[in-house]
């Protein structure tokens, strides 16, 4: 349903699974926008949507990367 980019940069497992993470979200985020902007939604639960995608984010760099990724 999200188009996928080709990884770019350094390759291992977790690089990848974040890469892949953060283009569901950019995907979703967009999902989001559109329905407010025409209406289906209300400014407030845009708001609300997206800060829950951006928690699960940075859930999953934290399990991935740990402390050492919290920059």
């Amino acid at each position: 349903m999200y188009p996928q980019r080709p990884f770019r940069g350094e390759f291992t497992p977790e690089n990848l699974l974040l890469d892949a993470n953060l283009q569901e979200f950019a995907g979703r985020v967009g999902i989001i926008c559109a329905l407010e902007n025409s209406g289906k939604i209300t400014p407030l639960e845009a708001y609300e949507q997206i800060k829950e995608l951006w928690q699960k984010l940075e859930t999953s760099r934290y399990n991935l990367f740990g402390k050492e990724g919290a920059d």
